[in-house]
């Protein structure tokens, strides 16, 4: 398979102010393909579009949206219509995780949990999953995480919700591959964005945290060869085959100790 062309193509990218997202950003305006950039501080994506714009020559507009609430999504995604802009390219990356008991955890907390890493990426993807088809060609990037490749203990709802994310990606993959639409789930570990600020849990860290430009690069190559999935990281490809080796009790069993706070 050969390498994807992002020149003059039109990237959306949720989660763009900070971290993977944010790299992703930097790196393909680098390519020469014009940003969608989406997230819920104006400011910092203001700032960061004006600056991709004025190093690299493209085209970077900020789509301000909060995609835990109902309709955000698609109303994101008709904007960038309006621009237009709709997407060759849909890398949605934002997320968020908890971490805890499952029943100490509030339900609204987790319910907005689902919407962000479920509700809004299914109906991003639905969206601009029509117009790459018309065209021939485009690529879905869906962040999901190691905590897709078995449950988690202390994490229940996010590790199903990137569960979910993994396999409707690969199903995607599997719809579309013959018709010019690539699709990845990339499954990153630990990873040193803020994403750990927002957990406010030392116990989900597992391993050595990567750069996000590792990830981002590696993300990018395994597209390129056509990949339905792709874990980053030889370390977390290493712990991967685990769930597939031991019993999957055991398997909850090791992940329960890792996971478990510190205080339960």
């Amino acid at each position: 398979m050969t390498a994807f062309n992002y020149t003059n193509q039109t990237v959306l990218i949720t989660g763009a102010s900070s971290g993977i997202g944010r790299v992703f950003a930097e790196t393909l305006a680098a390519r020469g393909a014009h940003l969608l950039l989406l997230a819920r501080s104006g400011a910092v994506l203001d700032a960061l579009a004006a600056d991709l714009s004025r190093r690299h020559g493209i085209r970077a507009h900020a789509l301000v949206a909060d995609l835990g609430q109902p309709g955000a999504a698609s109303e994101a995604y008709a904007r960038a219509c309006a621009l237009g802009l709709p997407p060759d390219v849909l890398i949605n990356n934002a997320g968020f995780a908890t971490h805890g008991p499952f029943e100490t955890i509030g339900l609204a907390r987790q319910t907005l949990e689902v919407a962000v890493n479920c509700t809004a990426l299914m109906e991003l993807t639905h969206r601009a999953l029509p117009h790459m088809l018309a065209q021939g060609r485009g690529a879905v990037i869906n962040v999901a995480s190691t905590a897709a490749l078995q449950p988690d203990p202390y994490m229940a709802v996010y590790g199903a919700s990137k569960a979910f994310v993994l396999a409707f990606s690969e199903a995607l993959w599997a719809e579309n591959r013959r018709r010019g639409v690539r699709v990845l789930a990339l499954c990153p570990g630990a990873t040193d964005t803020a994403f750990f600020d927002v957990v406010a849990a030392p116990e989900a860290a597992v391993g050595r945290r990567m750069v996000p430009q590792a990830v981002v690069d590696e993300a990018l190559r395994a597209l390129d060869r056509g990949r339905s999935s792709h874990v980053a990281g030889r370390p977390n490809r290493l712990l991967a085959w685990l769930p597939r080796l031991l019993p999957r009790q055991t398997v909850l069993g090791i992940v329960e100790g890792m996971l478990k706070p510190k205080t339960a």
